[in-house]
């Protein structure tokens, strides 16, 4: 990005109509370089608390990986790649220690000096990027319904309201290595919005949607409101729910 620019952020939780809180969100500015900021949501499952453990674990390790990261000398993804390495792994240490099957999902994004963007998904936690109010692009879901997607054989509104649209083809916590999604931005640009986001959120708006409202609101504005619909459009049956915004705006200086 050639222009000096502001971040804007903000953090939007709610435990929905469950009786347990499993999601679990971060954002964090880097302590020693200006301009770089880990966003990251994680969808806990598993049991009572096996999947509190789950997100837990996701940001426990990202805050403690994020410590040690040097942006000017370590790659922002092989940083993405590490963190959800390092939890799976100790996500799976905490089902052999214990009778719960603790898994999660992880959607995380790191903001460079530079303007550039890196984000990893593992799971149906989803990041979205939008420029203005038009969608540039979002993740791929590692699901059942996502691949149905993918063959053709169902619609992405079809998708959404799918029986089967809850089982995840991959997460942090599975047996076998979990299948990580990787994307870069070159650049963000001033009017262009990141979030991060559990099912428990997206599930209830369209990407068209979810565009004009972090386009016209602030992120604090954006997360109040869009939490507050979510909440309203479960009608009594919604799961926890969880995003981080991020709005990319010029400098005053």
């Amino acid at each position: 990005m050639a222009q000096a620019y502001k971040l804007t952020a903000a953090t939007g939780l709610h435990k929905g109509d469950r009786q347990y809180q499993q999601d679990q969100i971060i954002l964090l500015p880097h302590a020693r370089t200006n301009g770089c900021a880990l966003g990251v949501v994680a969808d806990g499952m598993g049991g009572r608390s096996g999947g509190r453990k789950a997100s837990d674990q996701v940001m426990l390790t990202a805050k403690q990986l994020f410590e040690r990261y040097d942006p000017d000398t370590e790659g922002a993804c092989e940083f993405l790649r590490q963190i959800a390495h390092e939890a799976h792994l100790v996500i799976k240490l905490t089902a052999i220690s214990s009778e719960e099957e603790p898994h999660s999902t992880i959607a995380a994004f790191v903001i460079m000096p530079s303007g550039a963007c890196h984000w990893l998904t593992a799971g149906d936690s989803r990041i979205y990027h939008f420029r203005r109010e038009q969608l540039v692009s979002r993740s791929k879901d590692h699901s059942h319904v996502q691949n149905l997607v993918d063959r053709g054989e169902l619609s992405e509104s079809e998708a959404n309201t799918h029986p089967l649209s809850n089982i995840l083809t991959s997460c942090l916590g599975i047996e076998q290595e979990p299948a990580m999604a990787i994307h870069s931005i070159a650049a963000l640009a001033p009017g262009d919005v990141l979030v991060a986001c559990t099912d428990g959120l997206w599930h209830y708006f369209s990407s068209t949607e979810l565009g004009m409202v972090l386009s016209s609101l602030s992120p604090r504005e954006a997360a109040e409101f869009l939490v507050k619909k979510a909440r309203e459009r479960a009608n009594g049956g919604g799961d926890n729910l969880s995003l981080v915004i991020a709005k990319i705006e010029p400098s005053t200086a």
